[in-house]
């Protein structure tokens, strides 16, 4: 027997996902057997005289099919939730941390949390040959299948699994296409993703953002200066820099990027050498002279040194101010649209005295549009040095090589929250959390309540010998001496540690409702003893495999937070079916069988010993409307077939109002 998602998986294509989204947006070009029309298309793009691209140039890479089926496929583990966790330090907290492979969880997100991310930050792997980076994928799919999916020979089928446990361009590429690609899906529609990387990997990560996420949604590319002085490890030119790419979900709906405000009394000049030559009308009143009274100004070049600017028309100045309309030529810093829309909003406008030079006067307060060069001069940004002093700071040692200062990552998360201080922040290459911390530092400088959701894989710090004995990994020996058997431990203390350093240094100043805490959620493969019951399972007869539920704790799965079967089989529908982390669940008693009544409309049926005066007692309850469902949601290996029949003929019988979901 397979579960449903392995099912589903099986009829997986490369372009499955794409054509998901297509349908979604575009379904009246889908046939009723779920086809997509291409001539239906063709004929509509003709239609409206739009031409199709006949030349250009694609991505292409070894693993590019292999990655983008991987996209559209849906997850094969489990959610375990960290009880100890959560009912304990994060019982009240809205941030979450993922320990797990990251492409699983951005798989387990995307229903739950689609559409619904602000900013997303990464540091993936730059592919540097020292990093540790290896294509991680094992391809499970037999060669037969590789070829079934695909259409590939056999040498095709030898060059994709060639990529398996190598650093090459296409390793890298095909580790990242997919997680890129799910990561876009959680982006809401004025979402950004920042991604940092080096000259390494640049080129690649261009193109590969420019085939998901589109030419036009590309914004920037930040500068980041992180060492005060170079490296000289290229060996033909010291490096200082790093770059971080940022792209929008969708550009129309993305506001602009600040990290500070305008000066009161401040002036920006509208004259700006070196930009070409226009005229700018000023309506009547829309201009302060401040050394000018009353008097009427003649045409004239006022033009000096690189400065051009003429006087086209008479202006008649009354008390100050410009009593009619009046021209200037010269090389503007704004143009005449936005001339406009600052005199009808009330901006203050002014010229001094003759030579005419306007002058925008800032009221204080307004956003200031940042660029994109973050050097230490500019921005407080940090250089690798603050990054390893921070660390220190917390842990008394540098237990990472390559994490990035929370000053950096301030100023990325805070030039594009500062709107919405509520924002949902994604970091799924968490490291050692320093996303975390640099949302939890920006909450307690202005009352703000972003969220985190951090993913880290549970790489270990050691391997184990032949002889049984431990030996910390290349990169992991301070951790590993200091007590931090994998990655996501440090992770989790770095943001207890972190939080503990804000209440201190924020005592008197900090929100009462500052959130310094996560819930934790483990994503984890089934075991074999889990797969083995599901395999011998058999829906069509009265049998049951026992004790199939058990198998999905936490102490079976092998992992901490004393998680029952049932909790982590909850936990991982309730994500599938859209609902959040913290949603209300409460415990109904049918017949002394508990369900799980989630949000007042939805039952979920988890545990064994169903039976008929369970159904009796659920159906008398909806039957008196005690209890308004719009679905009963079982879990198909706890239930009997005679029992799970009488259920459905029950529900049948209330007019069809509830639906009952089985599932494998």
């Amino acid at each position: 027997m397979e579960t449903d998602n392995q099912r589903f998986n099986a009829t997986v294509q490369p372009n499955s996902a794409f054509l998901a989204e297509l349908k979604e947006k575009l379904p009246e070009f889908f046939t009723r057997e779920n086809s997509f029309d291409l001539e239906k298309f063709q004929a509509a793009l003709k239609e409206k005289n739009v031409s199709e691209l006949s030349e250009g140039y694609q991505l292409n890479f070894i693993g590019k099919d292999y990655a983008r089926r991987q996209a559209g496929e849906m997850p094969t583990t489990v959610i375990v939730p960290d009880e100890d966790q959560n009912n304990g330090a994060g019982k009240d907290s809205q941030n979450l941390f993922f320990t797990g492979d990251n492409l699983e969880v951005l798989r387990h997100l995307q229903n739950n949390y689609q559409n619904k991310i602000d900013v997303i930050y990464i540091d993936p792997p730059y592919n540097t040959g020292s990093d540790g980076f290896v294509y991680p994928d094992s391809f499970e799919y037999s060669d037969d299948k590789l070829k079934e999916m695909f259409g590939m020979n056999d040498d095709q089928v030898a060059r994709l699994k060639s990529i398996q446990g190598k650093a090459s361009h296409s390793a890298w590429l095909t580790f990242m296409y997919p997680r890129l690609a799910l990561a876009k899906r959680l982006l809401a529609n004025d979402g950004v993703i920042f991604i940092s990387i080096d000259d390494n990997e640049y080129r690649n990560l261009m193109e590969i953002m420019v085939a998901i996420y589109g030419e036009n949604n590309y914004i920037t590319t930040f500068v980041w200066e992180k060492k005060k002085k170079p490296s000289f490890l290229n060996g033909n030119v010291g490096q200082k820099f790093e770059y971080i790419l940022c792209y929008s979900k969708n550009r129309k709906y993305t506001h602009s990027f600040s990290v500070e405000k305008t000066t009161t009394g401040k002036k920006y000049p509208f004259n700006n050498a070196g930009n070409s030559e226009s005229v700018i009308e000023f309506p009547p009143h829309s201009v302060e002279f401040i050394k000018i009274k009353n008097e009427t100004i003649l045409p004239q070049d006022m033009s000096s040194g690189n400065i051009k600017t003429k006087l086209l028309t008479p202006v008649k100045i009354v008390d100050g101010f410009n009593e009619n309309t009046f021209k200037l030529l010269g090389e503007w810093r704004y143009s005449q649209d936005k001339t406009i829309e600052l005199v009808q909003n009330g901006s203050q406008i002014t010229i001094s005295g003759i030579p005419f030079r306007p002058n925008l006067v800032k009221k204080g307060g307004e956003v200031k549009i940042m660029h994109n060069l973050l050097t230490l001069n500019n921005y407080p940004v940090g250089s690798n040095e603050d990054a390893t002093k921070e660390l220190m700071k917390l842990f008394g040692e540098n237990l990472f090589d390559f994490n990035k200062p929370s000053s950096l990552l301030k100023i990325l998360i805070n030039s594009y929250t500062y709107a919405n201080k509520n924002s949902t922040v994604l970091d799924f290459f968490a490291g050692s959390s320093t996303t975390a911390d640099a949302v939890m530092q920006l909450n307690a400088e202005d009352g703000g309540h972003r969220k985190f959701i951090m993913v880290q894989l549970p790489e270990k710090t050691y391997h184990t010998n032949s002889d049984g004995s431990e030996v910390p990994t290349k990169g992991g020996k301070a951790a590993y001496e200091a007590g931090f058997r994998s990655i996501d431990e440090i992770s989790r203390e770095r943001i207890r540690r972190a939080a503990a350093k804000i209440k201190a240094d924020n005592e008197l100043t900090l929100p009462a409702d500052f959130d310094g805490s996560f819930k934790h959620y483990r994503v984890v493969k089934p075991n074999r003893i889990a797969l083995e019951r599901i395999e011998e399972f058999k829906p069509d007869t009265d049998e049951l495999v026992l004790d199939t539920v058990t198998a999905f704790s936490s102490d079976a799965l092998g992992v901490a937070g004393n998680a029952s079967g049932e909790q982590t089989v909850l936990a991982t529908w309730l994500a599938k079916d859209g609902y959040a982390f913290d949603a209300d669940i409460q415990k109904i008693d049918l017949a002394g069988y508990q369900g799980n009544l989630v949000e007042n409309n939805r039952l979920y049926l988890i545990r064994e010993n169903w039976s008929s005066k369970c159904t009796e007692k659920l159906l008398n309850l909806l039957g008196t409307h005690a209890l308004n469902l719009q679905a009963v949601v079982i879990f198909g290996y706890s239930f009997k077939l005679d029992d799970l029949r009488e259920l459905e003929n029950g529900l049948k019988q209330l007019d069809g109002n509830v639906s009952l979901i089985k599932r494998y």
